[in-house]
C-alpha cells in the first residue's frame, strides 16, 4: 500500500489540545523528529522541491526552523543562516520587529549573513499568523536577499498567516494544513 509522503508526515504530527491555554491545539512536530523514518520522509520532501532550484541559502526562523533548515542546506549543499530571537546573536545585528496578539517582538540577523542578491529560501515548522515569517523576510530582504520562497512543515490557513504572507507577494509551500476543528 502506497501513502502519499505528506499524509505520511501529517498523521505523525501530535495534536495537543488546550496547550498553551484553553481552546487552543498545538501542533507538534516532534513525533516527527523522533521518528527516523518520518524525518526522513519530510526533509526528502523538500529536498525534491528545491533540488532543483537556483539557491545560495536556507535562512531558518528560531528555533524549529533551525533543525528543518540546517539539515535542508546541507542536503542541498548549501550554508544555512539562523534568523534569532532578539537579544541571541553575539555580532553586529539588524533587527525587523513584528505583531504578537499582546505586544510585540523581533527578529535579528548578523549583518553579514546574507551578501546582496543572494537567492534564500526561508524555513519555519509552522505558519500560524504569519507574523514571524514575514518578519524574517522582510529582514532578509532589507540585507539584501531575494526570498525565493517561504516552506513550513504545517500552514493553519484559518488564522490567516498564509494568506497574509501571498498577499505580500512571497510564495509559500507547505507540507500540509490543520484546519481549525481538525482533531
Amino acid at each position: 500500500m502506497h501513502i502519499d509522503p505528506a499524509v505520511y508526515v501529517r498523521n505523525t504530527i501530535r495534536s495537543v489540545p488546550d496547550w498553551p491555554k484553553p481552546g487552543v491545539t498545538f501542533r507538534d512536530i516532534t513525533p516527527v523528529l523522533q521518528d527516523p523514518r518520518s524525518f526522513r520522509v519530510l526533509i526528502d520532501l523538500f529536498v525534491y522541491r528545491y533540488m532543483r532550484h537556483r539557491l545560495d541559502l536556507v535562512a531558518g526562523v528560531d528555533a524549529r526552523g533551525f533543525i528543518l533548515g540546517s539539515v535542508l542546506a546541507y542536503e542541498l549543499n548549501l550554508g544555512f543562516v539562523p534568523v534569532r530571537k532578539k537579544g541571541k546573536l553575539p555580532f553586529r545585528t539588524v533587527a525587523e520587529e513584528y505583531s504578537l496578539e499582546y505586544g510585540n517582538a523581533s527578529v535579528e540577523m548578523h549583518t553579514d549573513s546574507v551578501r546582496p542578491g543572494q537567492r534564500v529560501l526561508l524555513i519555519d515548522d509552522l505558519i500560524a499568523t504569519g507574523g514571524t515569517m514575514l518578519a524574517a523576510s522582510k529582514l532578509l530582504q532589507r540585507l539584501g536577499a531575494n526570498v525565493i520562497e517561504a516552506a513550513a512543515i504545517i500552514d493553519l490557513p484559518y488564522l490567516g498567516g498564509s494568506a497574509a504572507m501571498k498577499e505580500t507577494g512571497l510564495d509559500i509551500y507547505t507540507v500540509c494544513s490543520f484546519d481549525a476543528g481538525d482533531a
